[in-house]
C-alpha cells in the first residue's frame, strides 16, 4: 500500500475541524452522534483522509456501542494497529495504514466469524455506496 504524507497544513487544508481531530490529534467522537454509527448501506468505507479502502458494509454490525463497528477489515494490509495506554486503559488502536490518521480502537467482543470489533470513529470515514 502506497504510503501518504502531508504536513499538519496540508491536513487541516484538507480536513474539518472534527476530522483533523480525530484523524491527526487521535480523537474521539461522542458517542452515538457519528454520522455512520445506523449506517447500513451496501458499500465501502474508506478513510476520510487519503481514500484508503478500510471496511466493507459487509462486516459492519450494530454493536450498540454508539460508534460504527465491524468485525473484520476490508484486508489486512488497510489497517495497522498499536498498543494505547492513554487515559489509564490498555487498548488497541487501529490507525489507517496507508495515511496513519487514527480511525479509533479494537476489542476483543465482536460477533462470529472474529470475534473483534473495531469501534471507528464516524469522522475518519467515507461512505462510497456500491
Amino acid at each position: 500500500m502506497a504510503r501518504v504524507s502531508k504536513s499538519e497544513a496540508e491536513w487541516r487544508a484538507q480536513l474539518t475541524p472534527e476530522q483533523y481531530r480525530v484523524l491527526r490529534e487521535k480523537g474521539t467522537e461522542r458517542p452515538f452522534t457519528g454520522e455512520y454509527d445506523h449506517t447500513f448501506e451496501p458499500g465501502i468505507y474508506r478513510c476520510a483522509g487519503c481514500g484508503a479502502e478500510l471496511f466493507t458494509s459487509g462486516t459492519k454490525y450494530d454493536s450498540g456501542c454508539g460508534w460504527p463497528a465491524f468485525y473484520a477489515p476490508a484486508s489486512a494490509e488497510a489497517i495497522d494497529e498499536e498498543v494505547d495506554t492513554s487515559y489509564g486503559m490498555v487498548r488497541t488502536e487501529v490507525m489507517c495504514a496507508a495515511c496513519g490518521g487514527h480511525l479509533g480502537h479494537l476489542f476483543p467482543d465482536g460477533p462470529h466469524p472474529t470475534g473483534i470489533r473495531y469501534c471507528i470513529n464516524s469522522a475518519a470515514l467515507e461512505h462510497e455506496e456500491k
